[in-house]
């Protein structure tokens, strides 16, 4: 095993003269059964996710994360990309990073929210370097479908002021537990100002070409989602169900849970079913 930890640079064309990405690692005791990629979501960082970490690493895998560009301890700026492939580049990295680090061991993808879109552009592209992978209330679809007019000045805003600020994600979606809700809104490393113009058109293009892609997607899949997510559609994981050509696949739908299940009251349980299904997939 590579003991590097460093930060995952991207390439110098991104980012101005190249960016570092905050990587964050759980190991497990022992040899690791697999290693687990974690995208976080929007305006959050890989640290939001130690207790994910804690049960995977429990069940004996190791955990690999980076903080998104513009996210985290990460370059960039907040609410902020230039284009949605510095999400994809990262996680490249990230991928090249574990094989290092730990060569033959299975990878298993895992992705939340924005990062459940990040996964599934990477699944659509590079499924091949994966076992099984996991989304957790993926952005497939927005909780309310943008009018034409909005779509439109969505698209002038990016072109010419994209750092204005268009659209701000509701804490109180987060999750039912008022303690979660309150450590969210306290973490420093948490944007809570606007998303800009840029990003906002760069998630609905990328949320066109997951859907318009879906297909490609073979792999063995869990999609999990609350069914009173108000910051991502539900219907959204109907959708990839529906679409993906994976003949291994599972959808939970987990009714009266907000947007992030692994942080509500149920947690327990829906990590369970995460759990479950990875160890299922690198068994032998």
């Amino acid at each position: 095993m590579s003991a590097d930890n460093e930060p995952i640079v991207l390439p110098p064309w991104k980012g101005g003269d190249g960016s570092n990405l905050n990587l964050t690692r759980w190991l497990p005791q022992g040899d690791p059964k697999a290693v687990v990629l974690l995208a976080h979501g929007y305006a959050e960082h890989a640290g939001r996710y130690a207790h994910v970490a804690a049960r995977l690493t429990a069940a004996g895998h190791a955990v690999y994360a980076v903080d998104h560009w513009g996210h985290g301890r990460s370059s960039g700026t907040m609410g902020y990309v230039p284009s949605f492939s510095f999400y994809l580049d990262g996680m490249k990295g990230l991928i090249e990073r574990v094989r290092t680090a730990w060569p033959g061991k299975p990878r298993l993808l895992l992705g939340h929210s924005m990062g459940g879109l990040i996964a599934a552009l990477l699944l659509i592209e590079r499924q091949r370097d994966f076992a099984a992978a996991a989304l957790s209330g993926p952005a497939i679809l927005p909780p309310q479908p943008p009018s034409k007019p909005m779509i439109r000045i969505s698209r002038f805003l990016s072109r010419y002021f994209p750092r204005a600020g268009v659209m701000k994600l509701d804490p109180a979606g987060v999750s039912r537990d008022p303690a979660v809700v309150a450590a969210y809104l306290a973490d420093p490393l948490v944007h809570r100002g606007k998303m800009s113009a840029r990003l906002a058109a760069e998630m609905f293009d990328a949320m066109a070409r997951a859907r318009e892609g879906a297909g490609a997607i073979a792999l063995p899949l869990l999609i999990q989602h609350g069914g009173e997510d108000r910051l991502t559609a539900p219907a959204g994981s109907r959708f990839l169900f529906d679409h993906v050509a994976s003949t291994d696949k599972r959808l939970e739908i987990y009714p009266g849970l907000f947007h992030e299940i692994y942080n509500e009251p149920e947690r327990d349980a829906v990590l369970g079913d995460l759990i479950a299904w990875f160890d299922a997939h690198v068994a032998g």
